[in-house]
């Protein structure tokens, strides 16, 4: 899967584009090309290897051997290379003893459907082609597309689809096609990836060599899954994941600029000012939220609401973006935006303790607590910061959750007790152990390198941390969704047992940051054994079958691969093992390192804080030193 949003090229490792399922290159949504079969001298290449070249591009080679051939070896390599811009490239080589001529031939054909159709099973059948340009066209009503090749074929049949080529090749010689795939009346694509200083350039290196490969391949998926605000297009922000989530979800867009924040601070920017743009107008009990679309909970709680949970991230993003940089100025400008966040958080409460979602009557879900209690302490500190009102206010109810929490969310069992996922309307415990109590670790970052107060106390941190790190929720690749005792348990449910890598990712950084290094480093190799296995691309999620020996990872059928906030993830977890905790407004930055030190000398460069270039090493005995850092910025352990 190439990608360049909004562009995407997807196939099987044979590179043929058969139009079957999800094959096809595909603009902003619709598939311009469904069909593109080579065939050389009558027959198929033989696929020898296909690899991806970057987040966007792909290569594929085959062999054959044509009738000049006296051996079994083969004479000719045809290597292919596939760009999410919809360009691609054949190469022929020859590697025999004499002169050949090869009749070279690409059948063409597209539908030009939805994704959405065609992951439906509704695609329809293929349009008619007529010749245009010295290449093919497709049309229908709303839509066309075009393939341009370079250079023009000897023959272009529109009844069959096809392009044709006589290809001369001296001994050791090469010859190259090249075929545009356009959508009538747009030009080149021009990603959004493509924007200078979207996403700083990091870069790891060290003892495990897993790193550097996963780094790379996590930085590059963030670029091509950026996209532009149509109306504002200096503001850039994060797909959720491809194929099938290529456009805006607000909660995982936040989530994945929050851990992308050693990156810099300006895909933040650009993601809040594109959400604050949709933030809901009042009078009325939604004036203020961001909007997001509902988000199944599994068996166990009814469909939780994505806008609740990024209209609490909204201002926990924005506090946490200043932290690492982002300039006085834009915090100023995104504050209207982030107090009327916090408005309707109290608002929504009211003289109430939890936070229900849906709202009124749903469940009190522990996660929507955890966000909802970090939203209020960062939010008050962010409103102090600018002399603004409210903040007494949001720091009262949050003491006052913290102590309801404590008393009314542990349920107590012969194991020591564990959290429960949820409330009822009625006051009763859903005690099932699920990974979303991990946001329970993640409270987010205050000044001078101080983490906010968590809603558990101690004692049940630590138990939540023995409970994480047993084998009912680790599958060894990471965390589950859903613990293997717990009813309705699903290896492939994607609430109910599915390693989701964010919420490893969190349950890495929150246990680290808590002190648990054991449980932490355990998740950590997991997940980077996983990583291993997909190529160093990891997706939105996988199977939480139990690790044994000699086996891998299953993939799951409905993952997003790139996805954000699993690429975004892989920023913070390696990011969590120097425990870099910036406050740039006080030209601070704080180092607290994972002793362990788990991946043994790690060192992580091209990160940014405070505006500028940041490099930091992690050594075999767990401390950090700073090698790169912005003049005057004071440095602290």
């Amino acid at each position: 899967m190439c990608v360049a949003l909004p562009g995407l090229a997807i196939c099987g490792e044979s590179g043929q584009l058969a139009g079957r399922g999800l094959d096809g290159f595909y603009r902003g949504g619709r598939r311009l090309l469904a069909r593109c079969h080579v065939r050389v001298a009558g027959r198929e290449p033989l696929p020898v290897r296909a690899w991806m070249t970057g987040a966007d591009s792909a290569r594929f080679v085959g062999t054959l051997r044509t009738a000049a051939a006296t051996g079994p070896d083969p004479d000719v390599v045809v290597e292919r290379t596939r760009h999410a811009d919809g360009t691609e490239r054949i190469t022929l080589r020859s590697a025999a003893p004499r002169p050949l001529r090869l009749p070279v031939e690409v059948a063409l054909g597209t539908d030009l459907a939805e994704l959405a159709a065609i992951a439906a099973g509704a695609a329809g059948p293929e349009l008619p082609a007529s010749v245009h340009d010295s290449g093919l066209r497709w049309a229908r009503e709303g839509a066309a597309a075009c393939v341009i090749p370079d250079p023009p074929p000897a023959d272009a049949l529109a009844s069959a689809g096809l392009l044709r080529w006589e290809v001369e090749l001296a001994p050791g010689g090469t010859a190259t096609v090249e075929l545009r795939v356009r959508a009538e009346g747009a030009g080149p694509l021009r990603a959004a990836g493509h924007v200078a200083g979207s996403l700083a350039p990091a870069r790891a290196a060290g003892d495990d060599h897993r790193v550097g490969p996963l780094l790379h391949s996590a930085v590059a998926d963030l670029r091509a899954l950026l996209l532009r605000d149509a109306a504002h297009p200096a503001d850039t922000y994060l797909a959720a994941g491809a194929p099938w989530r290529c456009g805006m979800a607000p909660a995982e867009a936040l989530a994945a600029a929050r851990m992308a924040l050693p990156l810099g601070t300006r895909l933040a920017a650009g993601t809040l000012r594109t959400l604050a743009r949709t933030q809901l107008p009042g009078p009325g009990p939604r004036a203020g939220m961001i909007p997001g679309p509902r988000r199944d909970a599994g068996p166990h709680l009814p469909p939780s609401c994505t806008g609740t949970e990024a209209t609490l991230l909204f201002p926990v993003l924005l506090a946490e973006a200043r932290r690492w940089g982002l300039p006085d100025q834009e915090t100023q400008e995104l504050l209207p935006a982030a107090e009327r966040c916090l408005t309707w958080l109290r608002t929504t409460v009211r003289d109430g303790t939890y936070l229900r979602d849906p709202h009124p009557t749903g469940p009190a879900r522990c996660e929507t607590q955890a966000h909802a209690h970090r939203a209020a302490l960062l939010g008050a500190d962010l409103l102090d910061a600018h002399g603004r009102p409210g903040a007494t206010e949001l720091r009262q109810w949050a003491h006052t959750l913290r102590s309801a929490f404590r008393a009314d969310f542990w349920v107590e069992d012969r194991g020591g007790g564990r959290p429960a996922m949820a409330l009822t309307v009625d006051g009763r415990p859903v005690p099932h152990l699920a990974a979303t109590a991990v946001h329970l670790l993640d409270t987010g970052l205050l000044g001078a390198g101080i983490l906010a107060p968590g809603l558990l106390d101690k004692v049940h941190t630590a138990h939540l941390a023995r409970l994480l790190g047993a084998p009912a929720m680790d599958a060894g690749w990471g965390l589950r969704g859903l613990g293997t005792k717990e009813a309705g348990h699903n290896p492939f449910g994607h609430r109910t047992g599915a390693v989701r890598v964010h919420e490893t990712a969190l349950a890495v950084a929150g246990l680290a940051a808590a002190g648990y290094e054991k449980e932490a480093a355990g998740l950590l190799n997991g997940l980077l054994d996983a990583a291993e296995h997909f190529g160093h691309r990891l997706p939105e999620m996988f199977a939480g079958e139990q690790r044994s020996a000699g086996t891998a990872p299953l993939p799951h059928p409905a993952a997003c691969r790139p996805a954000a906030t699993a690429a975004a993830s892989v920023i913070l977890l390696l990011t969590a093992l120097a425990g870099i905790r910036p406050d740039a407004p006080a030209r601070t930055v704080t180092r607290r390192p994972v002793r362990s030190a788990p991946l043994g000398e790690v060192g992580l460069h091209g990160l940014r804080v405070a505006g500028a270039p940041f490099a930091v090493r992690i050594s075999r005995l767990g401390l950090a030193m700073v090698e790169e850092a912005a003049d005057g910025l004071q440095l602290g352990a």
